[in-house]
């Protein structure tokens, strides 16, 4: 959660700090340009830097990192030599940092030969301090303000603490053109936060004796096209993205996005692929695995996974403003969400699948995410010692179909979700009883993003 969603913030340099802080060396000097080419937002910039330099991942095409990410300043050089530099550098509009490593080839024409970016934590008394929880509220508040005023959010953010309550707040439009505010009830896309019902929905079932987490799929979906993920990828895999299942989103898709009505659909179009590895061997996400745990639901269960998980997980959680109906009818709350199209938001209709799935694109409130904690919590939805398994880490950055992250008090669980037009995430926090929500229609990471502020401000003590 977290860097996962971006490299965050611009890597606006002043002209003064890049020439006083960077050597005046090869590598300094290609640092300097690269920084000034990718913040400018000059697509000439950025291709005329390319073009002196060539590297092998041009700066010219990162326009959508730029927009997520907003920019870096340089903390500091930590090694530096003529052809190669080291780096630190902070995002301007938060609090992330990254390590950049840069080097050159020799030569009189010093191309640019490696460039990597990577998150670091936040060097000795740089990153953001604890604060009172009522001046991380207030915090979060001005700093959500403010992102709205700037038209980089617009949605709902909640925070609660030992089963309370204790911030929920709306920001934005929910329908630009008829100017309707966002309401803290308003319904969002939540991308792949979905995953997180389809997760507990299985494992219900296998609390129930019903399916095993070492069932191959073939054992319910006998007549699978594929037979080697019929027979070798299991329940297990699916939810840990360790199976090899691919993912949905592609040409087939955008062709036909609007015949995809049913779980049955997209095992129709994607059934007869092989796996992308041997399953259990490697994870790579996959929506596609995610949409063959509902088909399991469906079989395993005689229900359709949409009165599966009505039934069976909304009801119990009190959650009445979830759900995942087509976008061709009318659902009272439903925010429009809107894509960043060459620099002006447009509404994401043109890219929206039929309806929700197994796999994700529903809707929900941060108010209905946050009872969905609450139930997962209270043992109504599965047993503690099953929860406990689902959030323990099983495979990097993974439980049982929900993200596990982070360390100490501040282990957590939870799951984004983002598409054009659509940015979710849930972070909870049992050790400190902290349960954070936000919802947005907006690019992802727009509803990352006060999250983390609010997570990095928090108190560990009451």
């Amino acid at each position: 959660m977290g860097w996962i969603a971006a490299i965050l913030s611009m890597f606006i340099v002043t002209g003064a700090l890049a020439q006083s802080a960077l050597p005046p060396t090869p590598a300094g000097k290609v640092l300097a340009e690269l920084l000034e080419a990718f913040n400018s937002g000059d697509a000439a910039k950025a291709e005329a830097f390319d073009r002196a330099y060539r590297p092998s991942d041009p700066i010219a095409g990162m326009a959508v990192l730029r927009a997520q990410t907003g920019g870096f300043e340089l903390v500091k050089v930590e090694t530096s030599d003529a052809t190669a530099l080291t780096a630190i550098l902070r995002e301007k509009a938060g609090d992330r940092f990254a390590r950049l490593q840069l080097s050159l080839s020799d030569g009189s024409e010093h191309k640019l030969t490696g460039f990597r970016l990577d998150p670091v934590a936040p060097p000795a008394g740089l990153g953001p301090k604890r604060l009172s929880l009522t001046e991380a509220l207030a915090a979060l508040v001005k700093r959500q303000d403010e992102a709205t005023v700037a038209d980089s959010f617009s949605g709902a953010v909640l925070v609660a603490r030992d089963g309370k309550v204790v911030l929920e707040k709306a920001w934005g439009l929910a329908d630009r053109e008829a100017k309707l505010p966002v309401k803290v009830d308003t319904r969002f896309r939540i991308g792949s936060m979905n995953k997180m019902f389809t997760a507990v929905a299985i494992l219900q079932l296998v609390e129930a004796g019903r399916l095993g987490l070492d069932d191959p799929v073939g054992k319910h979906l006998s007549d699978y096209p594929d037979k080697d993920i019929a027979r070798k990828v299991t329940v297990r895999h699916l939810l840990t993205h360790t199976g090899g299942t691919g993912d949905i989103f592609g040409p087939e898709f955008d062709r036909n996005r609007l015949k995809l009505k049913a779980v049955a659909d997209y095992i129709a179009l994607y059934g007869a692929r092989a796996p992308l590895f041997a399953p259990g061997t490697t994870q790579r996400y996959s929506n596609y695995g995610f949409i063959l745990l509902g088909a399991l639901i469906e079989k395993v269960s005689g229900m359709s996974y949409d009165d599966y998980v009505e039934k069976n997980v909304f009801e119990p959680s009190g959650m009445t403003s979830t759900g995942s109906l087509p976008e061709s009818e009318t659902v009272p709350g439903r925010a429009i969400g809107y894509l960043n199209e060459g620099g002006r938001l447009a509404p994401n209709t043109a890219t929206l699948p039929w309806r929700g799935t197994s796999a994700g694109g529903g809707y929900s409130t941060v108010g209905d995410l946050w009872r969905f904690v609450d139930a997962l919590q209270a043992g109504r939805l599965i047993s503690k010692n099953m929860l406990d398994q689902a959030t323990s880490t099983q495979v990097q950055m993974f439980g049982l179909g929900i993200a596990v992250v982070g360390e100490g008090n501040w282990k957590g669980f939870g799951h984004n979700g983002g598409a054009p037009g659509m940015s979710g995430d849930l972070h909870v926090f049992p050790k400190l009883g902290y349960v954070l929500v936000s919802l947005s229609n907006l690019d992802p990471p727009a509803a990352t993003r006060p999250l983390e502020f609010i997570e990095a401000r928090l108190p560990e003590m009451p």
